[in-house]
């Protein structure tokens, strides 16, 4: 079938069809055409089979100057060289969008507060469709398990290319696991997602267009992981690839030309070594030496591309070679450009968002700020979801602290329970929460699932009197008769509760301190940047860990990283340092831990392998969780909503299901077909 390729302003000039062939079809007017074999979207041929109409192709009018804006990039080639072969044909939600404007932006700092941007243009082989529960391609443009789910296969989309125009292969995919994920000389250690069974994950490529990872065993959660996660499991070879010295004989002497002292610290400046795609670019990294380098940034194959990178913001412009179009057959995204500015202080983000100066904001808004936002939304122009939330504010204690006697202390399952039991849940709900939400323990999984309902409430009384008979029963009493309990062997002890509001809310924070000094335990608290919790948390330097912490089923299946110590990334909590580095030693050094976190890695490997909803998965998951139930390594609080801001003249934006991480935020609420009404 032939394709035709035209311009934005010769569709204009075709009698009685401002975009070409094919319908104008929305979810809000399907135009009789029958859905496809995945929800909101098409494959080339199966949409114009469907609408009986031949796809004639569009691309935005700036696109020229936009990539022009891209360091290295060459001039462009004709759209037909550009797309795909086989382009993912998108259907918008409300309307079919027009190009242009400036997508604003705002997270806190560098690296912080910024993955609700991220996902904005982000891509995966897969991803969730926005009933978050039916996984759709996305890269991939199908799929394949073998029988006991130790083969997966995939097909990639013929004629993809990477935002400098080269080829986008099987090739690639291959790259990622050999030679970054598996290196250790880029990733010191391989994340649960590139292993099964605990081996590496093997990728076979059979042609430009398909690859086979092959499994040491079972993980048929491995395609959840791709449908959420950040790390994108490919990376441009082409370029990537001539400074890696397993690929090329020259990839030292390449990299000293653009003045690096080897090939893996040129990979490391352009890839930050690790699986992290919104580390900061060479343009902040070094400046002088980006404006040296061939690029100032890798190639991608999100729907944006970084074209400017500073401590106050980035700026991105959209990918000419992206690979999604309309069902009109306008290439894909419809917003030209996108501006990121940090603002740390969350008043002054909260003041931002009053004053309708961002057009999408999720990530860091916590229900306190919702009635000032609610009470402005006419006059600031913008609408406010207020959606559940997955995971729940959680505290947790420094299991392998370096201070021996809290150590202790922090390890005594009754210490845990009396600081939980200390806790009024109900009135926290009330005053942080406006009795929106509900007292929860923490489980580990989080929506709850059926198998773990039984735990949902341990835990989680109220008894500050009680709390404080088993302080006193593990020694904790006031020695000095300052008011204030002290450590068994007489120390004082205070429990400094470092918080970012990225993570949790202030008020929550301070009514915890509240409840435990009510029962004898003296507190401090401090807001600090995301930034300088992370960097305490990952040294093992804080006592009291505070974020929030959750995982539905679909994802547990696909990554452990939350059951197995040190329970979680540099971006969660990560209470139990010294125990992975134990287990990760094996036994060489670091603490060895206790026999319950020991079988919650047996039972979190057993999960994965087991088929997902049969009785064998329920009844090691039950497991799991009356683990998490029984020894309260994380305190959960309340379960509550959060806002999402959409300002009005944002269009194509549905209503989301959650206000979460977990499902990778905006990711199954389809973006790029997202736009402006207006210029920003």
């Amino acid at each position: 079938m032939t394709r035709h390729f035209l311009t934005t302003t010769a569709l204009l000039l075709i009698a009685g069809a401002a975009h070409a062939a094919c319908p104008a079809m929305t979810l809000a007017d399907d135009q009789g055409i029958a859905p496809g074999a995945f929800p909101q979207q098409y494959d080339l041929e199966e949409f114009e089979s469907a609408a009986g109409c031949e796809m004639e192709f569009s691309a935005n009018p700036e696109i020229a100057e936009l990539n022009a804006a891209i360091q290295g990039n060459p001039e462009l080639p004709p759209l037909a060289e550009r797309l795909p072969s086989e382009p993912l044909v998108v259907v918008p939600y409300d309307a079919i969008g027009t190009y242009g404007g400036t997508f604003d932006a705002l997270s806190n700092a560098t690296e912080a507060g910024t993955s609700d941007f991220l996902s904005v243009r982000h891509v995966n082989l897969v991803r969730y469709a926005d009933d978050l529960a039916t996984i759709v391609p996305n890269v991939a443009k199908s799929w394949e398990w073998n029988d006991d789910f130790t083969e997966l296969t995939m097909t990639l989309r013929e004629g993809h290319k990477w935002s400098d125009g080269a080829p986008f292969t099987s090739e690639d995919v291959r790259f990622y696991f050999e030679n970054l994920a598996l290196d250790s000389n880029i990733i010191e250690k391989p994340r649960d997602y590139v292993l099964a069974g605990g081996e590496p994950i093997e990728v076979e490529v059979i042609d430009d267009q398909t690859f086979k990872l092959i499994l040491a065993a079972p993980k048929p959660g491995l395609l959840a992981h791709f449908a959420t996660s950040y790390a994108q499991p490919f990376q441009p070879a082409h370029f990537l690839g001539q400074f890696h010295p397993d690929l090329a004989d020259d990839a030292d002497a390449r990299a000293a030309e653009y003045g690096f002292e080897n090939g893996y610290e040129a990979i490391n400046f352009y890839y930050g070594a690790s699986d992290w795609t919104d580390t900061p670019s060479p343009m902040l990294r070094d400046p002088a030496k980006a404006e040296t380098l061939p690029y100032a940034t890798q190639p991608t194959l999100e729907s944006h591309i970084y074209v400017a990178d500073t401590t106050e913001g980035r700026k991105l412009v959209a990918n000419p070679y992206f690979f999604q179009v309309d069902t009109t057959g306008q290439q894909l995204p419809y917003i030209s450009r996108q501006d990121e500015v940090y603002k740390n202080d969350n008043e002054v983000r909260v003041l931002a968002l009053v004053n309708g100066e961002v057009d999408y904001k999720s990530q860091s808004l916590q229900l306190p700020s919702a009635p000032i936002l609610l009470e402005n939304q006419e006059k600031g122009g913008y609408t406010i979801q207020l959606k559940p939330t997955i995971a729940l504010p959680a505290f947790s204690f420094n299991v392998t602290s370096t201070d021996e006697t809290k150590r202790e202390v922090f390890n005594n399952i009754d210490f845990r329970r009396a600081m939980s039991l200390a806790i009024n849940r109900d009135e926290l709900n009330e005053i942080a929460f406006f009795g929106l939400g509900t007292p929860q323990t923490y489980l580990g999984f989080s929506p709850v699932p059926e198998f773990a309902a039984e735990f949902i409430d341990a835990g989680t009384g109220y008894d500050p009197e009680q709390a404080k008979a088993m302080l006193d029963e593990i020694g904790m009493v006031d020695a000095d008769g300052d008011g204030f309990r002290d450590l068994p062997n007489g120390e004082k002890i205070t429990l400094n509760l470092q918080f970012s509001t990225q993570g949790i809310g202030g008020e929550v924070v301070e009514l915890v301190s509240q409840y435990w000094a009510d029962v004898g335990m003296n507190t401090t608290v401090k807001e600090v940047t995301p930034d300088e919790y992370r960097a305490a948390q990952s040294a093992n330097e804080l006592d009291v860990q505070i974020w929030q912490q959750g995982t539905p089923v679909a994802i547990a299946l696909g990554s452990s990283e939350r059951f197995v110590p040190p329970y979680g990334s540099y971006f969660d909590h990560r209470v139990g340092m010294s125990w992975a580095e134990w287990i990760d030693s094996d036994g060489a050094s670091g603490i060895e831990p206790p026999q319950y976190a020991k079988d919650m890695i047996d039972d979190i490997n057993a999960f994965q392998q087991a088929i997902p909803g049969s009785d064998e998965a329920a009844e090691i998951g039950k497991r799991i969780a009356k683990n998490f139930a029984d020894n309260m390594l994380f305190i959960g609080t309340v379960n509550a909503p959060a806002p999402i801001y959409v300002r009005n003249g944002l269009k194509n934006v549905p209503e989301f299901q959650t206000w979460s991480y977990e499902y990778y935020r905006t990711y199954p609420y389809r973006p790029t077909q997202w736009f402006l009404a207006e210029d920003n």
